[in-house]
């Protein structure tokens, strides 16, 4: 089994849905795409990805979903 990416996207939208998987008793591995050493000039927000464990999909799709729609 391995991780499947369930996000990407801003930091804080990332942070909010992590937290909301993590209260569902689901394990959550946040990666930060941090490129301002690749491109110092150029500033955007960070870009986050979520990954979880590929058998954890079934119990954390209804709180992605209900995530997604309150957007």
């Amino acid at each position: 089994m391995g991780l499947i990416k369930i996000f990407s996207g801003e930091e804080i939208l990332a942070v909010t849905l992590k937290e909301r998987l993590e209260e569902a008793a689901i394990d959550v591995v946040l990666r930060q795409n941090n490129q301002a050493n690749v491109l110092p000039s150029i500033t955007t927000p960070k870009a986050v990805e979520l990954f979880i464990q590929e058998v954890d999909f079934g119990k954390a799709n209804p709180v992605i979903e209900e995530f997604r729609l309150s957007l």
